[in-house]
């Protein structure tokens, strides 16, 4: 069984303060003052320190472990609560995967090309609430808005999408891009998420100009984020991009091969992988700074629903349900759970709506 890559979070015991801590098996590992950018109770201070202080903080945390730390700084995941583990500055998502652009292409415009013409072209993407970015456990309150002409009250059509995201450093100044083969030196790790959708509010407003309500009232992050460079042995060739992208989106980078599974109320529904990404992060970043748009430490952009080619493999119960398969959207009560055996998992449960 291959050991899970280091992971950091930041959690507390019987509401004390906040801690840094590593995975270790069933246990957590408190790294809290391993060095100075360790020591405020968040990973914002590290990952504002560069990837230099990335490399060197990973040294010195990976030797602590080893070393056997103190008891004291051992205590049973069980036993603590987790809190995201980082300020989230702005949210982005994307839209990266071709078999889900695809699903929904012709879901929206049946009549016509699934998928836009500039789809194949540049990672499209959407600008997120970074406030209504929650940790694992969070309940998720079913939202309201209007669902058509007239029409206004709870979402009938709760969904969510199976994705994963990257958070990142602090970006050169505002003006100035970020290269594409510069880019995994600005991506600190990798989280699993969650973006719930509201399909019904979705579909009614998102012309003409995109995501709004319908995604804009929770995304779940997992409460491990897992630095890019421990994931060395997980990285895969980029996928062939046809036609071949701008050069300021090439070379492509690297992708990754991690597994990812959803359940809904401990009843698995559906499985994926990122490697059915089309668009590399490296190229995700690089076309969000392409414009000179600047990052800062603590930015999460998220992949976008990964979905595979087969009917298991759909990341979402707005392809789920559209392709025949039994299931519904989301009921409240309903926990669901997004989880890699590399990344950790996120959970959300829906609860009602507050009356209208």
């Amino acid at each position: 069984m291959t050991e899970a890559p280091l992971a950091y979070g930041v959690f507390s015991v019987a509401g004390g303060a906040h801690r840094i801590g590593v995975r270790s098996g069933d246990d957590l590992v408190d790294v809290t003052g391993v060095h100075d950018l360790l020591a405020t109770g968040s990973l914002t201070p590290l990952l504002a320190a560069g990837f230099e202080a990335w490399e060197e903080t990973r040294s010195l945390v990976e030797a602590f472990t080893q070393a056997g730390p103190d008891p004291g700084r051992i205590t049973p995941a069980h036993s603590a609560t987790m809190h995201l583990p980082f300020a989230v500055g702005d949210y982005v998502d994307f839209y990266s995967s071709l078999h889900h652009a695809t699903n929904v292409g012709r879901l929206f415009r049946p009549d016509s090309e699934p998928l836009t013409p500039n789809w194949r072209h540049m990672p499209i993407g959407y600008h997120g609430r970074a406030g209504t970015v929650v940790v694992d456990g969070t309940p998720i309150r079913r939202p309201v808005g209007q669902r058509g002409p007239g029409d206004f009250g709870p979402s009938r059509k709760l969904d969510f999408e199976l994705e994963v995201g990257f958070v990142t450093g602090q970006g050169p100044r505002l003006g100035s891009p970020i290269p594409v083969a510069e880019a995994e030196r600005y991506i600190f790790g990798l989280m699993v998420v969650n973006d719930w959708s509201a399909r019904d509010l979705q579909s009614w407003e998102y012309q003409p100009l995109g995501p709004f309500l319908g995604k804009s009232f929770a995304t779940s992050i997992s409460p491990w984020v897992v630095p890019l460079k421990a994931l060395d042995d997980r990285r895969i060739e980029a996928v062939g991009q046809n036609p071949p992208p701008l050069p300021y989106l090439l070379p492509p980078g690297r992708g990754l091969d991690l597994d990812l599974e959803v359940t809904i109320n401990g009843k698995a529904v559906t499985g994926s992988n990122t490697n059915h990404l089309y668009w590399t992060m490296s190229q995700q970043l690089a076309h969000a700074t392409s414009n000179g748009a600047s990052i800062r430490a603590g930015d999460l952009f998220a992949s976008g629903t990964i979905s595979g080619p087969t009917p298991d493999s759909l990341g979402c119960l707005l392809e789920i349900t559209a392709n025949g398969q039994n299931g519904e959207y989301l009921q409240d009560g309903d926990t669901v759970v997004v989880a890699s055996s590399v990344l950790g998992s996120c959970s959300g449960t829906v609860v009602a709506s507050r009356p209208t």
